[in-house]
């Protein structure tokens, strides 16, 4: 039987599709989402096992990874895409907004491919983790300054578990810059935001798609880090 695919973070955009396309290719998937979205329904419809999970705590991913262990006995791949975007502002407290970012973007991560690692090695082959990053990981970010260090710090631990989890499983990360437009962004904001890039497009969550099947695929990438920017530091 094949081991599933925990894909956190899997109600909307990339984590939505990557479930999907795992799912139409027949490989059984475990996704995590903290607010209920229609497209979780259509996940379990589609034959997911769905849960919800609040990592924004430690008591919640203790409880995720209790549910976790007793849904499973082994994993194919995690992916965690699981994320969230706060600024700095004046109306924050510094403290609370970096607390936020590497308890989501770090310590989720680490929890997680700690007490899962032996579900990762029940597998008869080798397996895989990928952990979702950013572009902002090679230049920072001015407004969103606890979240670029964050995701730095989950580049690195790529890097970390790479060393830790080899021959048995390949430790990866995705960088992606724009991937798609949100509903409400104006067409100055698009047109702007495309020119950042060499290759000046949104390419949709299919270039995603794309970038994790082949980690999960090819058998001599570890601890590498997949730029998804269209060229975006070349500009």
């Amino acid at each position: 039987m094949t081991s599933p695919i925990l894909v956190t973070g899997a109600s909307q955009r990339i984590g939505l599709a990557f479930a999907m396309h795992c799912l139409e290719q027949g490989t059984p998937v475990i996704a995590t989402y903290r607010t209920r979205r229609p497209a979780v329904d259509n996940l379990q419809e589609a034959g997911a096992r769905c849960f919800y999970a609040d990592f924004a705590t430690n008591a919640g991913i203790d409880a995720f990874i209790s549910t976790l262990r007793e849904e499973t006995a082994s994993l194919r791949a995690i992916i965690h895409n699981a994320s969230d975007w706060l600024p700095e502002s004046p109306d924050s407290d510094p403290a609370e907004v970096m607390a936020a970012m590497m308890q989501i973007h770090c310590t989720t991560p680490y929890r997680i491919n700690l007490a899962c690692r032996d579900l990762l090695e029940n597998s008869d082959s080798v397996t895989d983790i990928v952990h979702m990053t950013d572009y902002v990981v090679e230049k920072g970010s001015a407004k969103h300054i606890a979240y670029a260090a964050s995701k730095a710090a989950l580049e690195n631990l790529t890097l970390s578990f790479a060393r830790l989890l080899a021959p048995q499983v390949k430790v990866n990360s995705v960088a992606p810059s724009l991937i798609m437009f949100n509903e409400g962004d104006s067409e100055a904001y698009r047109e702007k935001t495309l020119k950042k890039s060499l290759l000046g497009i949104a390419p949709g969550e299919t270039a995603a798609v794309q970038a994790l099947q082949f980690l999960l695929d090819n058998p001599y990438v570890t601890g590498r880090s997949i730029g998804l920017d269209g060229g975006r530091p070349l500009v």
